[in-house]
């Protein structure tokens, strides 16, 4: 498998928990990225919607996320901001990522829960691993929503994720938040956390009355194929369209609609299965799904 640091000690804790928390931004860059944020939130055109492309969705989303701005002038303004002035930084921590996606995610006060969830497939991850760098711009903790994870969680569910694919954890989600997440950690503004998009992890509300933003980088392994797997589910709930897709791509998209123009690279058959509580413990004792045939758990 194909490292994700330069540095080993951290990749030895990646591999085990399925994310790190390590030094990120100095102040002067923390202080200079929020004003960012304001500076440029007039641009943005306010959020697409699930009803907007006929889909019925479970959640509402009650937290500002620049990936799902109707605008694409600002999400690209966003993205230059955000991948210059971290360029520096994550070539420090990572082995030659690429960014995807940038994002300012920003959470009113009594609102904001980002649910348990996984972040979507990016690339093969049999092959590799695509990662979030998660950093606050304010101080964060459990009274502001800070992240939780399911240790060790990563690369052991939903492989083909999307945001028309049903969820195998869905049905069982207070229990898993209830009995499963690690108890949230304290991370200073300009600390990062990079996680395997693969882990299942959790966003609180924002319980204070201070400003509560952080800032997110999707990145890839240079070298590989960015993909995306759609799921129309009114057409048929039995197969994924596997899709390669590039910049362009994340810029202009709605989540919700059948994205067109992209490579096709396969229609995958899908069943829908959603886990119960022994099986997904059972599953968490299992070899992650990229190991090589009777490697034992991480």
């Amino acid at each position: 498998m194909r490292r994700v640091f330069n540095d080993a000690s951290l990749q030895k804790t990646f591999d085990r928990k399925g994310y790190v928390q390590t030094p990120f931004l100095d102040a002067r860059q923390v202080r200079s990225l929020k004003q960012a944020y304001f500076d440029t939130l007039g641009h943005s055109g306010g959020s697409l919607l699930a009803a907007e492309a006929d889909f019925k969705s479970s959640s509402e989303i009650t937290y500002e996320f620049t990936f799902i701005d109707r605008n694409p002038a600002y999400k690209r303004l966003v993205f230059d901001i955000l991948t210059a002035a971290l360029d520096g930084p994550q070539r420090q921590l990572l082995d030659d990522y690429r960014p995807i996606i940038a994002n300012f995610i920003h959470k009113k006060p009594d609102g904001g829960e980002v649910p348990l969830h996984q972040n979507w497939a990016f690339v093969d991850e049999r092959r590799c691993t695509s990662v979030s760098i998660w950093c606050p711009l304010v101080d964060s903790c459990e009274a502001n929503g800070t992240l939780q994870f399911v240790e060790g969680s990563h690369k052991r569910f939903g492989e083909m994720r999307g945001p028309m694919v049903p969820w195998e954890l869905s049905q069982i989600q207070r229990e898993i938040i209830d009995e499963h997440l690690a108890p949230a950690q304290d991370i200073a503004a300009g600390q990062a956390v990079v996680l395997d998009d693969s882990i299942v992890h959790y966003s609180n509300i924002n319980r204070t009355e201070g400003l509560r933003l952080a800032i997110q980088l999707i990145l890839v392994p240079r070298e590989e194929a960015t993909i995306h797997f759609h799921m129309n589910p009114h057409e048929n709930r039995n197969v994924v369209e596997k899709l390669e897709v590039d910049l362009e791509f994340f810029m202009n998209f709605h989540p919700w609609k059948k994205p067109e123009h992209f490579k096709h690279l396969a229609t995958l058959p899908y069943q829908q299965n959603f886990l119960g509580v022994d099986e997904f413990k059972a599953r968490l004792r299992q070899p992650p799904f990229d190991a090589p045939a009777g490697e034992p758990s991480r």
